[in-house]
């Protein structure tokens, strides 16, 4: 029985919540500092944010997290033209909120909020992207989410056994 409250614990939800907003929730088995960390530090978001599924790799990334910083992530196939995702911070708020736009898309664009809820040493992670209209709503990509949250857990549980 534990296995299965284990097992249900980090699944991932993807849920719309609104015409406008899209929630995307998971508990990870970290606590929130590495969480964090995992969402900020270059070096490590690069281990996990590319669905592997998807053949992609992230090709640069770039972060300057801090309020009014910004962030580009070029990713791609080989041989591929490459894809970019950026935008700046608009709240950062050490190991417990971040909030940022997504600028690629123009004024289309979601703002994203993450935040990092610690328990008993867990982490319930709650997205949310806001879109400007119900139109640019549907453009989302929240079937990755599963996939690179999985990837997170991985990367999660080796920082966890190197600390």
């Amino acid at each position: 029985m534990d296995a299965g409250r284990a097992s249900e614990a980090k699944r991932t939800t993807v849920e719309r919540r609104s015409d406008r907003e899209l929630v995307v929730t998971r508990s990870f088995d970290a606590p929130a500092r590495i969480v964090f960390e995992a969402w900020t530090k270059p070096e490590l978001f690069k281990q996990w944010w590319v669905p592997k599924s998807m053949g992609m790799f992230l090709r640069s990334c770039e972060m300057d997290v801090r309020v009014g910083g910004g962030y580009r992530l070029v990713f791609g196939h080989d041989g591929s033209n490459p894809a970019e995702f950026f935008g700046r911070y608009l709240e950062v708020t050490p190991h417990s909120r971040l909030v940022w736009t997504n600028d690629e898309g123009g004024e289309g664009g979601p703002v994203t909020t993450v935040t990092f809820e610690e328990k008993g040493g867990k982490t319930l992670l709650v997205m949310r992207e806001l879109y400007p209209s119900k139109e640019a709503a549907g453009a989302g990509a929240a079937d990755a989410m599963s996939e690179q949250f999985e990837q997170l857990d991985e990367l999660l549980a080796t920082l966890q056994g190197a600390a």
